[in-house]
């Protein structure tokens, strides 16, 4: 029976993410916000709402391990999934933005911040204090991003006029209302059911969160940034892969940590935690170099084999 909240609650937490984001967008375009900045902030921000929910959820019942390894999971397969197979299956991935010298930066300072946090409670906790420091961090990368977007508004004009000839506030409003009841309630039933698929295949919340729950939390992730690569959005796609994870570990994981200080042994997930780290210079590596290849994908998957068959072999 598990199973199947499991696959109900990801399948209403998923499609509650799916109308917040629509209609994020919509109110985005309606006021001339670039093609960018929907991608890094508002569907990022929307794409990781099941990682927010799942997180916040976990760590209100005391179930660390989930909070921190849906979020450890989500940036790895983020960046080694996702953007592996963005570049895979994309005919041409031409940014119009120069990602290295404005945003890449963005997704590696959160994961170095988490580190130096870990490693100042000597693995042991993420405290309420870090948690508003994480949160205070996503309000930097959105002034940044308001600050620099002057330059690519005119991209979207056309889109813009579009926007305001389909625009309603109130039928937004409505729906993306109900988008968030259907996030918070299909989280809180797929951390019970993974919590407790957990205790009856006799392995750790940490397994369960890092393979299973961000597997299912990163769907809306792959869905938008893949449909914006075959549609030629480069700059979406990949805006979204570096604002989700900036906002996993900043929103999400401050959220969770103030919501309820984080006690967990780190020590344990040192390897996850440095995967998580290579995947993100990776990211770094790419856009620094403009290595938008299936080449790069390739090595992106790879990186993704060797973390799932570490996972494997810790569960054998």
């Amino acid at each position: 029976m598990d199973y199947i909240i499991f696959l109900v609650s990801l399948v209403v937490l998923i499609y509650g993410a799916d109308i917040i984001i629509s209609q994020s967008e919509k109110i985005a375009l309606r006021f001339g916000i670039s093609e960018y900045v929907i991608g890094a902030t508002l569907i990022a921000l929307g794409t990781s709402l099941p990682e927010m929910a799942a997180s916040i959820s976990a760590s209100y019942n005391g179930k660390f391990e989930l909070a921190v390894s849906n979020i450890i999971g989500s940036n790895i397969l983020n960046i080694a999934l996702v953007l592996g197979i963005v570049l895979l299956i994309a005919k041409k991935v031409k940014p119009y933005r120069d990602f290295f010298a404005k945003d890449s930066s963005w997704a590696l300072f959160p994961v170095l911040i988490l580190i130096v946090i870990i490693q100042s409670s000597n693995y042991t906790e993420i405290s309420t204090f870090n948690g508003f420091a994480l949160l205070a961090l996503m309000g930097g990368y959105l002034l940044f991003l308001i600050k620099h977007d002057k330059e690519t508004i005119e991209l979207d004009n056309k889109d813009k006029k579009k926007a305001k000839e389909e625009f309603n506030w109130l039928k937004s409003i409505v729906f993306i209302i109900g988008g968030f009841v259907a996030v918070v309630y299909g989280a809180d039933y797929m951390v019970s059911s993974a919590s407790n698929i957990a205790k009856s295949l006799g392995v750790s919340q940490w397994i369960i969160g890092v393979v299973l729950v961000s597997l299912g939390t990163s769907t809306p992730e792959l869905v938008v940034s893949v449909v914006a690569a075959y549609k030629n959005k480069a700059d979406m796609a990949v805006g979204n892969i570096i604002g989700s994870n900036m906002a996993n570990i900043s929103v999400a994981l401050g959220t969770a940590a103030v919501v309820n200080p984080i006690k967990l042994d780190f020590t344990k997930y040192n390897f996850d935690i440095t995967v998580m780290l290579i995947a993100t210079l990776m990211l770094i590596f790419i856009t620094a170099n403009k290595m938008y290849s299936k080449a790069s994908g390739i090595s992106l998957l790879v990186l993704l084999a060797i973390f799932l068959n570490h996972i494997a072999s810790s569960v054998s």
